[in-house]
């Protein structure tokens, strides 16, 4: 699903990615899986990160660099149960949740047709388990904004407006494209075109409309 303006032409233009759920699959499988593996009900990550009230300032406090992803784990393990081991729980989570090969595809495509790339991604920490070098993407983009290096996180708009900077494009000639659809009005209202990833076949469809480009699969 796009909102706002269109783009195209033969005009270079922005293409702005969020990383986890854009450019990896969905997790929420692969976590369910992970939570059994560790003697857990199976949506105990995503109560524990989204419902749990220490939960959620805990990883509120990880996006924006308050605390470390070492510190992070300490915390959240002893909230999913004390025989919960903390040493690398974020990578161990992460660690079989798979890229988004088409879209990855599609962000070449577009960088080798000229189009500039940023990363704009809401951090899960860095260290000691990095999730784009772990799926190997950071070398892909021009630009990066990652929320706990710069102490903001989306939907605040000013995270959306050093991403601009960054890429050094105007908002109207740049693509935003995020899975959780709370992070795509400030995007749209800075004038930048939105697409909502809720499908990964869609939306690179419709990122290859906008810019007129074609994502190919290599074995």
């Amino acid at each position: 699903m796009v909102r706002g303006n269109s783009v195209g032409g033969d005009e270079q233009l922005g293409l702005i990615l969020d990383f986890a759920g854009v450019l990896t699959a969905n997790p929420i499988e692969v976590h369910r899986t992970w939570c059994v593996s560790e003697r857990l009900e199976p949506g105990a990550w995503r109560a524990t990160l989204n419902d749990h009230p220490e939960g959620r300032r805990l990883y509120a406090a990880l996006e924006i660099g308050e605390i470390g992803q070492a510190e992070w784990n300490e915390g959240t393990a002893a909230l999913l149960g004390e025989h919960v081991d903390p040493v690398n729980l974020m990578g161990r989570a992460w660690a079989d949740v798979p890229p988004a090969r088409r879209m990855i595809a599609l962000a070449r495509a577009a960088r080798a047709a000229g189009h500039r790339l940023a990363l704009l991604s809401n951090s899960f920490g860095l260290d000691p388990f990095n999730p784009y070098e772990h799926v190997g993407v950071w070398d892909l983009f021009d630009a990066h904004v990652v929320s706990e290096l710069e102490g903001l996180a989306k939907p605040d708009p000013a995270i959306y407006r050093l991403a601009l900077e960054r890429i050094g494009l105007p908002a109207e000639r740049c693509v935003f494209v995020d899975d959780h659809e709370v992070n795509l009005p400030p995007a749209a209202e800075l004038g930048i075109t939105a697409v909502h990833a809720i499908d990964e076949d869609r939306a690179v469809a419709e990122l290859e409309a906008l810019l007129g480009v074609t994502a190919v699969l290599t074995v």
